[in-house]
């Protein structure tokens, strides 16, 4: 097993994913390697102490600088890749996972299960987000509702199906479908690296791929404190989904003010049209707003259940949909990193 995490500026988390893969009970060998995306903190220093202290071996890889076309986490996973490639015993399989997240002892061992057992080239886990801060309870849950929402996973799944999905943060990979699809160059200047892979092991080389919902064995440290460290997350990649459309953006746009701010503002101009005397069109209003409302909550409730949210959170739907709207054109406006196209 060649265990890949490219890092970046992340001293604080990265000595706790090390360690996770120090105490996995996977029963064959396993190598990790660490790529110091030429961090400006301690990252690179963390993650040799960590490597010093593991059972397992680990090896910590400066990071080149960037080369042109390339996008920067891909860039990572490529050199760690071609570190695990360049030993006398290539592993059979690559995890390709980020510094954040922490495995579970039994994570590698059930992953490789699942992946041996369904024949496939891909299998990717979404990693349990942190959902404790406000920012994170009101957005959290409805980002995991709307990924699975654009990419079912039962059409994903499905070999025949156009549809794939992949969650960036945890991917098992088999090392001859990888290659089979191109490898990594294929999809160096991918801002939406994940999705891009699994396309190309599905399309390219011809193998089935798999994404899962993570409960306890794949878990993100990654802190969402406020709104605006979610706000950035997002704006990386929201535009990009749309293929960088602006008549896409704009349909969109239109559909989550619709989507999102109609149920509410009809049941609150049903509200005043009743206590001024509008009588039976109020009434409509207000059973139509209250009724899309409810339907939303109703929607929303998987998700909130699984971050074990009380049921009043799932009634800040509608704000967080208008937010991810605002977020997306955000990102059409400003660019992923808040700078604007160049």
């Amino acid at each position: 097993m060649g265990v890949v995490i490219p890092a970046r500026n992340e001293e604080d988390l990265i000595a706790g994913t090390i360690g996770s893969h120090t105490a996995t009970d996977y029963p064959g060998e396993v190598r990790v390697v660490v790529v110091d995306e030429r961090s400006s903190d301690a990252t690179g220093v963390a993650a040799r102490r960590a490597a010093a202290e593991s059972s397992r071996a680990v090896a910590v890889v400066d990071g080149r600088p960037l080369p042109d076309g390339w996008a920067g986490k891909v860039w990572g996973m490529e050199q760690g890749v071609r570190a695990h490639a360049a030993g006398d015993d290539p592993p059979e399989w690559f995890l390709l996972t980020d510094a954040d997240i922490r495995h579970a002892p039994g994570s590698l061992r059930a992953l490789v299960s699942a992946a041996v057992a369904g024949g496939v080239g891909l299998e990717s886990r979404m990693a349990h987000l942190r959902c404790r801060s406000g920012a994170e309870r009101l957005l959290i849950p409805p980002f995991v509702l709307f990924f699975f929402l654009l990419y079912p996973p039962g059409w994903a799944n499905r070999p025949g199906s156009r549809i794939t999905s992949a969650a960036g943060g945890c991917i098992l990979v088999r090392r001859d479908a990888l290659a089979a699809a191109g490898g990594l160059a294929l999809l160096k200047g991918a801002l939406i690296d994940d999705l891009a892979l699994a396309r190309l092991i599905k399309f390219r080389a011809g193998l089935p791929t798999r994404l899962a919902l993570s409960r306890d064995r794949v878990v993100s440290d990654r802190a969402y404190d406020d709104l605006a460290s979610v706000w950035t997350m997002v704006r990386r990649s929201a535009f990009t989904q749309l293929h960088r459309s602006w008549a896409l953006l704009a349909g969109v746009s239109v559909a989550l003010a619709l989507m999102f701010a109609g149920p509410p503002a009809a049941a609150v101009a049903g509200l005043v049209g009743l206590a001024t005397g509008v009588g039976a069109p109020a009434a409509w209003s207000l059973g139509l707003g209250l009724g899309a409302w409810l339907a939303m909550a109703i929607a929303t409730g998987p998700v909130t259940r699984e971050f074990g949210l009380p049921w009043p959170w799932r009634l800040a739907l509608p704000a967080s949909g208008l937010l991810y709207g605002a977020m997306t054109i955000d990102s059409a406006v400003r660019g992923p990193r808040g700078g604007g196209w160049r």
